[in-house]
């Protein structure tokens, strides 16, 4: 309803207080005040006082406050009707109970203060009640055990969306005249042990968003003049033919609307779903069912709507499909259908309008130059093969109004008339991770627009200028070129998430993205971007903006200091740039920072001291491949989420700071923070890929620094620690003894040092180990020996003249040398080149529990470590 709308109504309302002179209607017996706006008044007490009055209706009339008991007085009143659109409430129902004459009671959404019952009670004095609807009263209590109540005639009763929490009342099996029985949304319990073949004058059963459990009655077969079941969301168990077959009995089956989702309903669909001819709602989703959809499908010739999606189906979808010419919304998602799709599956569906399926072993073979008889509002394909070609019966899809194409082996072009027949009413599209070719129009206007996805395709061109108020757009890993518009903050002043990376754009990033005010996203790494960063942040100082990723392009100059009020940045990726400077003090206004990723920069000057002492929640700390100089502070410390640390290739001095062994992330591996980001580590030789949780992967790297002094022995203290890189700096004296507490470290490089002293033989007990690499030291005594020690060859060891035994071709006293190494499956050799640690967010996702940053982003599945082998270059 519009504002005039509204605003026309109101003004046909009555409203006001009503005067006590109308009771010089004597006579009157008939008092309808109905769909008026009497603005939160309380209902006049004087309407009790009304002696012949049968029929009063007082819904939707906008009363509040307490409902006035006088209205018991009014005991030749047949019909009463008090809904409430606003607050109204019963302090004690017992004057209900003077109703005697009463046959039709409506107090939906009247709050009833009622204990032991009272209600229940007071109800029970009206015998000749044949309609009770008391829904949404914040009833609690049944009278489980009263054997039976005085109105047996009653023909609908309706208590849902109430407090109940027992099990199936006795009394309610004794009401056999029932045609319409209602007791959704509550919270009754167990096993429904009523026979309900005695209620055969029953039409609507609604028993949904319960927690009955056990076996659908089959007693339910017997009432064959039911036409609407709601049994969803509880936990019926048992299989589905049980239902279903015990319905056989029934000359003709009056079910139109039959409504199972989310139960724990098991089997095969039988064939004796064809009997329900005049079903027009199926809901069978979030089951167990498994095999394929009956032939006997195609004689639900009433069907309008059919939802079989999240269950086990793993048969096919028939053709006699095809017959259901009134069928109107299907969802067969998430299901692993086989077979084909044929146009004989579609080619009388005249009336779909919503169609929904996916199975990566389905495939439609369609003639490519078909058309459908239906022209789709909403269209979702998932996983299935449609391609290659965008065929005809899509592209005369010129209504939708959400469409989602998603991985289904599109490799051709789609005609740029498509998206501009699309544009004006299209909400969501959703063409993603296919290989659709071509380029896009130039301008597109989708005023109603709100997600658009067409990442990871091959589009090309110049990025269009697409004038929406979307808060989704994903565009990311295509071809696309040239600058990004300079108006797009205007074009599109709405987004939340903007997402360009992966392509081939070029020019500087625009001022006018400083004018989304809602962005909380901006991912634009991977592309050929230059210039320096706009200094525009200070429009954007009251806004959730959350990531902001830039690595991998040519921009140069410095970090702008206005980044420093971004209060909600949490992920700042700015590696693989030109910039120059000293990090700005600004930034440690950003409290909530929590990834920060600065490498492979020109960066320059001491890390300051306030990333730990102000930016208490990072997460990721990553600054390798600058110039940065002077000690590392002992600040850093003082980051207990902190699991990952790479300050590698710059040229810091001083010692390893004694007090690594406060990063409790790392000593204990947990965090109150999940963190999942794309990692990888790359070795000369070997790389190794990751696409897991972080804090899985606690990592620190100091290497190719000037750091000198010994290993502190607090770092083996730092018990979850798996990646450790110290190589390349002038770290002296011996590795610690308690080198073996690491448990779960899987790589260990502290080649090209000074360190001295024997190899500890605990470093033999770390049997997560995979890669080793001491050379180039002053080690001396002979190589520990140990299952996985004795998995890498000599050249993790070469370098160190004073070392013997396997796998050296030295030959320590008393032995012999080995010239046969034992299989290995660790390391290929590797070279003096120490390891690289590149982090790619390619998911910006973070579920925050303890800080309260207001972020919640997508939780991807944790995939195992890949490795990937490389040639070695000698």
């Amino acid at each position: 309803m519009t504002t005039e709308q509204l605003d026309a109504y109101k003004l046909s309302c009555l409203g006001g207080q009503l005067n006590s002179s109308l009771l010089q209607l004597d006579h009157l017996t008939h008092l309808d005040l109905s769909l008026n706006d009497f603005e939160g008044l309380q209902i006049p007490e004087f309407l009790g006082e009304f002696k012949h009055l049968r029929y009063l209706n007082l819904s939707y009339a906008s009363f509040a406050g307490l409902v006035p008991p006088h209205l018991g007085n009014l005991s030749t009143l047949h019909y009463l009707d008090i809904y409430a659109d606003s607050g109204m409430e019963i302090e004690n129902p017992s004057w209900l109970s003077g109703l005697s004459s009463l046959k039709h009671l409506n107090l939906g959404f009247v709050t009833i203060h009622s204990s032991d019952a009272k209600w229940l009670h007071a109800v029970n004095m009206i015998p000749s009640l044949l309609e009770l609807y008391c829904h949404g009263c914040e009833l609690q209590d049944m009278a489980v055990t009263l054997p039976f109540v005085n109105f047996s005639s009653l023909s609908v009763l309706d208590l849902s969306q109430n407090l109940f929490n027992s099990s199936f009342p006795e009394w309610l099996s004794t009401l056999t005249s029932l045609t319409r029985l209602d007791l959704s949304t509550n919270s009754f319990s167990g096993s429904i042990a009523v026979d309900f073949g005695k209620f055969e004058s029953l039409e609507d059963l609604h028993l949904s968003l319960n927690n009955f459990s056990g076996p659908v009655p089959v007693t339910l077969g017997n009432l064959c003049y039911l036409r609407k079941l709601g049994l969803a969301s509880g936990r019926f168990s048992g299989d589905i033919s049980g239902l279903l077959n015990s319905f056989t009995g029934c000359q003709t089956v009056s079910l139109e609307m039959l409504n199972l989702n989310s139960n724990d309903l098991v089997g095969e669909l039988p064939d004796s779903i064809g009997l329900f001819k005049n079903l027009k709602h199926l809901d069978l989703a979030y089951n167990s069912l498994w095999g394929s959809i009956p032939a006997s499908i195609g004689n639900l010739s009433a069907l309008e709507v059919l939802y079989l999606h999240s269950n086990k189906m793993n048969g096919s979808i028939p053709e006699s499909f095809g017959r259901l010419s009134e069928l109107r919304d299907l969802n067969l998602i998430a299901n692993s259908w086989q077979g084909v799709i044929t146009e004989a599956h579609l080619m009388k569906l005249t009336r779909l309008e919503s169609l929904m399926l996916s199975s990566s072993s389905l495939v439609f073979k369609v003639d490519p130059q078909w058309i459908p008889p239906f022209r789709l509002d909403y269209l979702q394909l998932e996983d299935c093969t449609v391609g290659p070609p965008f065929s005809t019966w899509l592209q005369v899809q010129n209504r939708l109004t959400q469409v989602k194409l998603q991985n289904v082996g599109i490799s051709d072009t789609i005609p740029k008339e498509w998206f501009s027949e699309l544009s004006a009413e299209i909400l969501v599209m959703d063409l993603s991770e296919n290989q659709i070719r071509g380029e896009l129009p130039e301008e597109l206007v989708s005023p109603k627009l709100e997600m658009l996805d067409l990442s990871s395709n091959r589009f090309e061109g110049f990025l269009p200028r697409w004038s929406t108020n979307a808060t989704q757009f994903y565009i990311h890993e295509n071809s696309l070129s040239g600058p990004i518009p300079r108006d797009i903050g205007t074009l599109m002043p709405r987004l939340r998430n903007l997402h360009l990376s992966d392509n081939t754009l070029n020019g500087t990033i625009p001022l006018s993205i400083c004018k989304m005010a809602d962005l909380q996203v901006l991912s634009l790494r991977n592309n050929y971007l230059s210039g320096e960063l706009p200094d525009c942040w200070r429009d954007l100082s009251t806004s959730s903006l959350w990531v902001v990723d830039v690595s991998n392009n040519s921009l140069s100059g410095e970090i702008p200091s206005s980044m420093g009020l971004l209060r909600s940045l949490g992920m700042l990726l700015l590696s693989e740039n030109n910039l120059v400077g000293e990090i700005p003090s600004s930034l440690q206004n950003c409290s909530a920072l929590t990834s920060i990723d600065l490498g492979e920069n020109q960066l320059s000057g001491e890390i300051p001291s306030w990333l730990a002492e102000n930016l208490s929640a990072t997460f990721v700390l990553r600054l390798r491949s600058n110039q940065f100089h002077g000690q590392i502070p002992e600040a850093l410390c003082n980051l207990p989420l902190l699991h990952f640390l790479d300050l590698s290739h710059n040229n810091l001095s001083g010692g390893i700071p004694k007090c690594l062994d406060n990063l409790t992330a790392i000593v204990y591996g947990n965090s109150s923070e999940l963190y999942y980001q794309e990692t990888k580590v790359v070795t000369k030789g070997r790389a190794y890929d990751y696409n897991r949780n972080l804090a899985l992967l606690n990592v620190i790297d100091f290497s190719e620094n000037n750091l000198s002094g010994p290993i502190p022995e607090e770092m083996t203290k730092l018990l979850s620690l798996r990646v450790l890189n110290l190589s390349s700096n002038h770290i002296s004296g011996a590795i610690p003894e308690k080198i073996g507490d690491l448990k779960v470290l899987e790589t260990l490089d502290l080649s090209h040092n000074q360190l001295s002293g024997e190899i500890p033989a605990t470093l033999s007990s770390l049997t997560f180990l995979t890669h080793l690499i001491v050379s180039y030291n002053n080690f001396s005594g002979k190589i520990p020996a140990g299952r996985q020690l004795q998995t890498f060859d000599a050249s993790s060891y070469q370098g160190n003249p004073f070392l013997c035994g396997f796998p050296s071709r030295v030959k320590c006293p008393t032995e012999s040398i080995t010239t046969t190494a034992p299989p290995t499956t660790g390391t290929e050799p590797e070279d003096e080149e120490d390891e690289i640690f590149e982090l790619g967010t390619g998911l910006y996702v973070s579920i925050v529990l303890g800080f309260g940053f207001g972020f919640l982003g997508l939780c991807v599945t944790l995939l195992r470590k890949e490795f990937r082998k490389k040639d070695i270059e000698w």
